[in-house]
C-alpha cells in the first residue's frame, strides 16, 4: 500500500488535530512477541511529552481456528443497486484443533444459502448464524485438521450499505466500489474495482479476513462484453454469452493473503509488455494508451533489478497494473495486479513534469511489495512495517540504481522529513502491539521511519550481508506470515552477530535520537563532543554506529565510532587544526542533528561535499546570510550545480535577495526561468523572481505561459497574480479550457484574486474536471472568488459547495468545500447555520475533529 504524500498538506494538518513511555524493551532473545509498547505511567511531577500516545488496548495476532486454503468465486453485478451477486466455494480445514463450526467474515451481506459440498455425494444444506459481519456455519460434524471440506455460500454483497470507515491512508473501507454505475456522470467512465486492505475483502466475498491466512483462488466474473476485466493470477477462460455479456475466469495458483485479492471491470486499454516470459500489462483509460509505456515502461527493468538484488526471482504468475477512478488510496499491491489511482496516468505533455518522486517511486513501491508483503506477509497489523518499511525503502534502492547517489539522497531527505514532521505529534514503536484501530498503523512510522531504519541496518552490516540476509528471510519464510523476530533471526544467522540491540531500539521502542555535536582541537587531537538530548524517560539512549570525517585542508580521514551514552567525547589524532569535522558524513542516521560549525567550515563543506545532503545542509543553514559575499558566491555556484534539486534549493533561498551583485543574481535567476532543463527548476525560478522587491518580470512570466511544462505555466500564473497586467489576463483566459488539473488550480487561484463575475460560470463548469487532490484547493479558491461577488449572485456556487461538503466520497474534498463555504461567512453570516448542520451530520471522525476546532 502506498498512501499519497502529494496530499501531505491535509495529512499533516489532520495529524496535528490530536496529539498522539518508556517501553518494556523486549530485551529477551525470543522468537515470541511481547507487548512492548504499552506506555508507562509517568512518575508524579514528570511532564509527559505531547507526542506520547495514550494507553491503547493490546492487539494480538488473530487466533487461527480454521484456515481457508482456496476460494472460488462466481460473481455478477447489479449496477442499479450497486450489489454483487455471488457464489463462493471455500476450501477450509481446522488449523489444529477439530472444528464443528466455521466462522467467516462477511460484512453487510444478504446470505441466500449455505451448503456443504458433497464431493460426489449430494450437497448438504447447513444451518448458520449471521450478525451482518460474521457468518458462523454449523458443520455436519467436527473436522480434524487433516481433513479439508468445502462450503458453498450464495449471497448478495451490498457495499454501499456499509459504514464508510477509512483512515488517512485508506480513505474508505467498503471493499467494493461502483464508479459512475448508471453512466450519469459524463466525464467519468463506468468502473468497478475492489480494495481489500486492511480487512475489506470480506465486504464482497466471505473469507477469514486476516493477514495470517493464505489461499489460492479462482474468480469468475460475468460482465458486459465491451468491458475488460482484471484479477489476480492468469486469465484461464473467457466465454461470450447469448445475452451480450461475457464471463471471464482468473486463477491464481500460488497462495496469498485474502486482503490481496482484487478484481476490476471497465473500459480499459491494455498495453502489453513482458519479462522472462511472463505477461506484464498496463491497464489505462483508452485516451492514455499511447503514453502507458512512458508511465509504466520501466517495470520490466525493476523486475530484473529487484530479482537480482534479492536473489529471489519475481515469483508470481504475471504482473499487471491498472489505473482506476476515485481510488481510495495511493496504490495497492494486490498480488499480480496492482491498482493505482487515476492520477498516475499522464499525457505526453504532463510527462514532462514527471520525475522519480512522482509516479515511478509508487510503481517501485508496489512492485517490491510482491516480495515484502505478498510473498512474505506480516502476520498481524502490529507487524505492518515488515510490509511497508521495505516497500518504502525500495524507492531509495531504485533511485540509487537508476538515477544515482544524489537522487537516492533526495529520497532519504524527503522521507526522513515526512517522519520527523509526524514525530512532532506522535512517537510510536515501529512494531506496536497496542493501538486503537488497525488503520492507525498506516502512518509515517510504518513507512518512512521504517525505510530509514532499514537504511541504517544496511549501512551497519554492509551491502553483502544486508541483501544476503534479505534472501534468507524471503526463502525461509516464503508464502507464510511472519513477525519481526523472523527478520532479526535472518540478519543474525547471516552476520553471526547478536542484533537484538538494533531491533530493540529501532523496531520495539519509540522515538529517535536528538543530537548536539561540537568539536575542538587540543594538543594534536580533535575532540568530538556528542550529546543525546532527547527525553530519555520516554525514549532510549541510542546506540549509534556512525562515520565522522575529519578534513585537513584537502585531505579527508573517516573515523567509525559507536555512540552508546547520553554524553560522550571521542578523540582523533590530527597533526593540524582541521579545516572541517563532519558528523554522520554518510547521511545515514535517523536523527535530528544540531552540529556546531563555523561559516568557513560550512562553505568548505559545500565545495568539498561528498553528496547531495551535505550541499543541501549548507544551503539550508546559510540561507539567512545571503548578504555575505562568500555566501552569495556559494549560492550563485549552486545555481549551476549538476543536480536539479540543488539548483531548485538555491533558487528558493534567493527569494527577496538583496546581497552583492544583485543585478547579476537576478539576471541569472531570470535565465534559469526560461532555459533550465528541469521544469521544477524553471518553476522555482519564476517563484523567486516574483519575490524580488520592486522588480517587474512580466515579460518573463508571460513568456512562461507558453512553456511546454504545465508546472511552469502554473508558476507563471501565480507570479502574474502578484504583478497583474491586462495582456497577461488575456493570455490566462486562453488557458481556461486546459485539460490539466494542476493548471486549473493555478487559474482558479489567479481568479480568486484578480477575477470578476465573468469567471463565475467557468468555476462551475470546470468543477467536474479536477482530480480529487486538486479539488481541495480549487474549492477554497472558488469560495474566496465568490467573496467579491454580490451575495444575491452566489446561489449556484454556494449550493455546489454545500453538495460537495455533504456528499463527496472523499473526505479531503468535503473539507475543501467546507473551507470554501467558510470563506463566505464574514459577508454571508447566514451560512453559519448551514456549516453547523454539515458539521452535525458528518460521520467521518477525522473531519469532525477538524470542524470542532473551527
Amino acid at each position: 500500500m502506498k498512501y499519497s504524500i502529494s496530499g501531505s498538506f491535509i495529512l499533516v494538518f489532520l495529524a496535528g488535530i490530536t496529539a498522539f513511555g518508556q517501553s518494556t524493551g523486549g530485551r529477551e532473545k525470543t522468537a515470541h512477541k511481547k507487548p512492548v509498547d504499552e506506555p508507562a505511567a509517568a512518575p508524579a511531577g514528570i511532564v509527559v511529552p505531547s507526542w506520547l500516545p495514550p494507553a491503547a488496548p493490546y492487539q494480538p495476532s488473530v487466533t487461527q481456528l480454521t484456515d481457508v486454503t482456496d476460494t472460488k468465486l462466481d460473481v455478477r453485478f447489479d449496477y442499479q443497486h450497486q450489489y454483487l451477486l455471488g457464489t463462493a466455494v471455500l476450501t477450509l480445514h481446522a488449523h489444529f484443533y477439530p472444528q464443528a463450526t466455521a466462522v467467516l467474515d462477511a460484512k453487510g451481506f444478504t446470505v441466500k444459502s449455505v451448503q456443504l459440498v458433497g464431493g460426489g455425494k449430494a450437497d448438504k444444506t447447513l444451518t448458520y448464524k449471521y450478525d451482518g459481519r460474521q457468518l458462523a456455519i454449523n458443520l455436519d460434524r467436527p473436522y480434524p485438521r487433516e481433513q479439508s471440506y468445502q462450503v458453498r455460500i450464495t449471497y448478495v454483497a451490498k457495499p454501499n450499505e456499509l459504514p464508510a470507515g477509512g483512515s488517512e491512508a485508506i480513505t474508505a473501507a467498503k471493499g467494493l466500489y461502483f464508479i459512475n454505475p448508471l453512466g450519469k456522470e459524463p466525464n467519468k467512465p463506468r468502473q468497478i474495482w475492489t480494495q481489500g486492505e486492511t480487512e475489506s475483502s470480506s465486504c464482497w466475498f466471505p473469507t477469514i479476513d486476516h493477514p495470517n491466512q493464505r489461499m489460492t483462488q479462482e474468480i469468475t466474473m460475468t460482465v458486459e462484453d465491451q468491458f475488460k476485466t482484471l484479477s489476480n493470477g492468469l486469465l484461464v477462460a473467457s466465454r461470450k454469452n447469448t445475452d451480450g455479456s461475457r464471463t471471464d475466469t482468473w486463477r491464481q495458483s500460488l497462495p496469498a493473503a485474502p486482503y490481496l485479492t482484487m478484481m476490476a471491470v471497465g473500459d480499459f486499454a491494455v498495453v502489453s509488455d513482458t519479462w522472462h516470459g511472463k505477461a506484464v500489462d498496463y491497464y489505462v483509460e483508452p485516451k492514455y494508451k499511447s503514453t502507458a509505456k512512458a508511465v509504466f515502461g520501466r517495470t520490466p527493468e525493476m523486475l530484473d533489478f529487484y530479482s537480482k538484488k534479492l536473489g529471489v526471482e519475481f515469483p508470481w504468475e504475471k504482473y499487471s497494473q491498472i489505473a482506476v477512478r476515485d481510488y481510495v488510496s495511493g496504490a495497492m499491491e494486490n498480488t499480480t495486479a496492482t491498482v493505482h489511482g487515476a492520477s498516475i496516468q499522464a499525457t505526453r505533455r504532463e510527462l514532462l513534469d514527471n520525475n522519480y518522486e512522482t509516479s515511478e517511486s509508487v510503481i517501485a513501491h508496489e512492485l517490491f511489495h510482491h516480495w515484502f508483503g505478498d510473498y512474505v506477509t506480516c502476520e498481524s497489523w502490529s507487524n505492518l512495517p515488515l510490509n511497508e518499511s521495505f516497500a518504502d525503502y525500495s524507492q531509495f534502492l531504485w533511485a540509487e540504481y537508476k538515477y544515482g547517489a544524489d537522487a537516492a539522497a533526495l529520497v532519504q531527505q524527503q522521507e526522513l522529513g515526512y517522519y520527523l514532521e509526524e514525530a512532532e505529534s506522535k512517537r510510536e514503536p515501529l512494531i506496536r502491539y497496542h493501538y486503537q484501530n488497525r488503520e492507525d498503523m498506516f502512518d509515517r512510522h510504518s513507512y518512512q521511519k521504517g525505510g530509514r531504519v532499514l537504511h541504517m541496518l544496511r549501512k551497519y552490516v554492509g551491502d553483502d550481508a544486508f541483501f544476503t540476509a534479505l534472501n534468507y528471510y524471503l526463502t525461509k519464510n516464503k508464502y507464510s506470515a511472519v513477525e519481526i523476530s523472523k527478520l532479526r533471526t535472518a540478519f543474525e544467522q547471516t552476520t553471526g552477530e547478536d542484533l537484538m540491540w538494533f531491533f530493540d531500539q529501532w523496531f520495539l521502542q519509540r522515538g529517535h535520537p536528538e543530537l548536539k555535536i561540537s568539536h575542538s582541537y587540543v594538543n594534536g587531537q580533535v575532540l568530538l563532543h556528542v550529546q543525546q538530548v532527547q527525553d530519555t524517560l520516554f525514549q532510549p539512549v541510542f546506540r549509534l554506529p556512525v562515520t565522522v570525517t575529519v578534513w585537513q585542508k584537502e585531505k579527508s580521514t573517516d573515523h567509525r565510532i559507536t555512540i552508546t551514552k547520553a554524553d560522550q567525547t571521542f578523540s582523533f589524532l590530527a597533526a593540524d587544526k582541521p579545516t572541517m569535522v563532519k558528523f554522520d558524513s554518510e547521511g545515514q542516521l535517523l536523527a535530528q542533528l544540531e552540529e556546531e560549525r563555523t561559516q568557513d567550515e560550512l562553505i568548505f563543506q559545500f565545495y568539498h561535499a561528498r553528496n547531495y545532503l551535505q550541499k543541501y545542509e549548507v544551503l539550508d543553514l546559510l540561507q539567512n546570510k545571503t548578504a555575505d559575499f562568500a555566501v552569495s558566491s556559494l549560492l550563485r555556484n549552486a545555481l549551476t550545480d549538476n543536480f536539479y534539486a540543488i539548483r531548485r534549493t538555491a533558487l528558493d533561498h534567493l527569494r527577496g535577495y538583496r546581497g552583492p551583485n544583485a543585478n547579476a543574481v537576478h539576471a541569472e535567476v531570470q535565465r534559469l526561468a526560461s532555459s533550465d532543463p528541469s521544469s521544477a527548476v524553471r518553476a522555482q525560478a519564476l517563484i523567486t523572481l516574483a519575490a524580488f522587491p520592486n522588480e517587474s518580470y512580466i515579460t518573463t512570466y508571460q513568456s512562461a505561459l507558453r512553456d511546454s511544462s504545465y508546472l511552469v505555466e502554473a508558476a507563471a500564473i501565480d507570479a502574474l497574480a502578484k504583478a497583474p497586467s491586462t495582456s497577461a489576463r488575456t493570455q490566462i483566459a486562453q488557458l481556461e479550457n486546459t485539460p490539466n488539473s494542476t493548471l486549473l488550480v493555478a487559474i482558479a487561484n489567479y481568479y480568486s484574486q484578480r477575477g470578476s463575475m465573468e469567471q463565475y460560470a467557468w468555476f462551475l463548469r470546470r468543477l467536474p474536471d479536477l482530480t480529487e487532490a486538486d479539488l481541495y484547493t480549487y474549492l477554497q479558491a472558488f469560495g474566496t472568488f465568490m467573496v467579491q461577488m454580490p451575495v444575491i449572485e452566489r446561489d449556484k456556487g454556494v449550493k455546489a459547495l454545500e453538495t460537495i461538503a455533504r456528499t463527496h466520497t472523499q473526505y479531503v474534498v468535503r473539507l475543501g468545500a467546507y473551507r470554501g463555504l467558510l470563506a463566505l461567512v464574514p459577508s454571508q453570516p447566514e451560512l453559519k447555520t448551514m456549516l453547523l448542520d454539515i458539521k452535525s451530520k458528518e460521520t467521518d471522525e477525522r473531519l469532525k475533529a477538524f470542524y470542532n476546532l473551527m
